[in-house]
């Protein structure tokens, strides 16, 4: 870049009809790349994918209207590019930190964000709802989706597939064929989409084709409908059709993805074709940072780096991992037991169990319901299925849970991980959810574990001893504080103390820690005697707490979930039933969703750390 400022295009670019004046996009490409490392090493957030599109992301802006036209970016971690481009490059350093720009699309953050997004598979189905819109108002306007090979293997993208070839105008779905979601992909999509790419002769033969029937002279109407049916029949004599054709779409590809000669030729191209098309770009993930480009794994989801040398922390003991190393001593001894996941074995600490245990470990890509329902059969044919996923993601699969494992009242194991405040990738990812839909699962039972040693104890506790569902939810990251004094013995549910006091706190999961330290603090300021209740099954409720509960003249029910359907809304409704005469007090997250900040902050803003619970106590007594 010489001299020259080192971000010259980019700071100049406010909107996306400013890359028309501009002929070099090769150096707004390098640029792009250039903040993107230097972002991520700062900040953390998705590398691989977002150096993967950015020839892309140009091009479209390049060819499109950005003010009409809509890009829906499938799970929308590959949006770093898009941001720089759309009036956001100014904000780019704060992505991922509180107060700052979402590292997924966000409606509320900018027009351009034509849907927020942060799970896979929806852009297909998002963007034709848009397209339907726009015809319906009589706006002349595209919708692009943009999505990956890896979102293929969800079974929505095949929904909105399957509608959207029936659209009458055009409408452009992208798919960027990178080989990967975060592991490599697996199953019979990715199986073909390399039949696909290994076909260089795929578009020569089609154009060849094409262009010699352009040229047969105009002999009648029943002659040109003889040579549209010639056409086909070439087609398929010359070379398959793709699935997608048959599916409605023209296809175009494979393309090269970051050639943007190519990419301009063939966008400005189907632009302007009056019909459903699918383009098919081939990329590579982490393509301009060989650290990223070596191992796209590794640099999908990453915390600080140095960029210099692709290192980063040094890793530390986690829950996700504690789960793992369990679970393949579990399946050392027990030969029923299987793991399943969808697409995230290295996320779920699973890559060690699928290899010391291959027939039994299961990756079904990102198809989370068919994960669950998957799951229902192997524990109907007599095996012990351990379903390894993302608080966030268990979402998606609420029916199959409902119908195809508790209905059926089958064993399933659900290794919850993810579950509460995630941080820094916000809204779209948050584990808060999980509490309430799975308490209105019948005869499922919920654990709830503080520490490593107590996920341990409670995944061997659901293989060996529970007859049906059963759920272990467990946080990110490291565990909290622990306190000398508390041991965990199997229970389902300890109290702490029980000291001479009117005040009881009532909690579970790893806030337990924030609990003991507010109770030390309320003790050694205020001396003011807190008991504390733990729970570690949520559901169900033994009986025998809420006897112990209701000789308490002040309950404060602390909760990271929802509120709504929480944990703290049965317990607090079950001691009305006790005619209960103290006060209650529940704190959780109010009928919301929680943006991106650290998970720290996010505990704070809830007033579920320390010095949260303590100033809630000392309101609700008065004092």
């Amino acid at each position: 870049m010489g001299n020259r400022n080192k971000y010259e295009f980019l700071e100049k670019i406010n909107e996306p009809c400013e890359l028309d004046g501009i002929d070099n996009l090769e150096e707004v490409c390098a640029e792009i790349r250039d903040k993107i490392i230097s972002i991520v090493s700062k900040n953390g957030g998705h590398l691989a994918s977002n150096l993967g599109v950015v020839e892309l992301t140009v091009v479209l802006h390049k060819v499109f209207n950005g003010k009409d036209d809509k890009i829906v970016w499938d799970v929308g971690h590959q949006c770093y590019a898009h941001k720089m481009l759309t009036g956001r490059f100014s904000k780019i350093d704060t992505i991922r930190t509180e107060g700052g720009i979402s590292g997924f699309p966000n409606k509320a953050e900018s027009d351009y964000d034509a849907f927020t997004s942060g799970h896979s598979s929806t852009s297909i189905s998002a963007a034709l709802g848009l397209a339907y819109a726009n015809e319906l108002s009589g706006r002349d306007a595209h919708t692009i989706a943009v999505i990956g090979d890896g979102a293929l293997t969800g079974g929505l993208s095949y929904e909105g597939l399957n509608n959207a070839g029936k659209f009458k105008k055009n409408f452009i779905v992208v798919l960027n064929d990178n080989q990967m979601s975060i592991s490599h992909n697996v199953g019979a999509i990715s199986r073909y989409l390399t039949y696909v790419r290994i076909r260089p002769y795929y578009m020569k033969m089609k154009s060849k084709v094409e262009r010699f029937l352009s040229k047969v002279p105009f002999l009648g109407g029943h002659l040109i409908g003889l040579i549209r049916k010639l056409k086909y029949i070439f087609k398929g004599l010359l070379y398959d059709t793709t699935i997608f054709e048959d599916m409605g779409f023209l296809y175009y590809g494979p393309v090269a993805g970051h050639d943007i000669n190519e990419l301009m030729r063939v966008f400005k191209r189907v632009k302007d074709l009056n019909r459903p098309v699918l383009v098919h770009v081939v990329t590579t993930k982490g393509k301009g940072y060989k650290f990223a480009e070596q191992d796209p794994k590794q640099f999908h989801g990453v915390s600080k780096f140095d960029t210099k040398t692709g290192g980063g922390e040094t890793p530390k003991e986690t829950f996700s991992g504690v789960f793992g190393d369990e679970v393949c001593t579990i399946a050392g001894r027990n030969e029923k037991v299987c793991a399943i996941t969808a697409a995230m074995k290295s996320g779920t600490g699973l890559n060690n169990f699928s290899k010391l245990y291959k027939s039994r470990f299961f990756d079904v890509g990102i198809a989370e319901e068919h994960a669950v329902t998957f799951a229902g059969g192997l524990a109907a044919g007599g095996f012990i299925p351990i379903v390894a996923v993302y608080s966030t993601f268990l979402q998606r699969a609420y029916d199959q849970i409902m119908h195809d494992v508790s209905l059926q009242n089958t064993k399933v194991i659900f290794a919850v991980d993810r579950a509460g405040f995630t941080g820094d990738d916000g809204e779209t990812h948050q584990g808060i959810f999980d509490v309430p839909f799975l308490n209105s699962i019948p005869r499922i039972k919920i654990f709830s574990p503080s520490f490593f040693d107590e996920l341990k104890s409670m995944i061997d506790s659901a293989v060996e001893k529970e007859e049906g569902i059963s759920a272990i939810r467990y946080p990110r990251g490291e565990q909290f504080y622990k306190p000398s004094y508390f041991t965990y013995k199997g229970e389902d549910y300890n109290l702490v103390f029980n000291n001479k006091s009117d005040i009881l706190i009532v909690t579970y999961g790893r806030i337990f820690s924030n609990a003991c330290l507010a109770r030390e603090k309320l003790i050694n300021s205020k001396d003011l005697e807190t008991n504390i209740l733990k729970l570690n099954v949520i559901k169900p409720l033994n009986p025998e707490i809420l006897n112990i509960a209701s000789e308490y003249r002040y309950i404060f029910f602390f909760e990271e979930s929802s509120k709504s359907g929480g944990i703290g809304e049965t317990f607090g409704s079950r001691l009305c039933e006790m005619d209960f005469k103290g006060k209650y007090f529940h704190s959780a997250v109010e009928d919301k969703f929680v943006s991106h900040a650290s998970v720290q902050a996010q505990i704070k803003r809830f007033s579920l750390d320390c010095d949260g619970m303590v100033n809630k106590i000392l309101y609700g007594i008065g004092r």
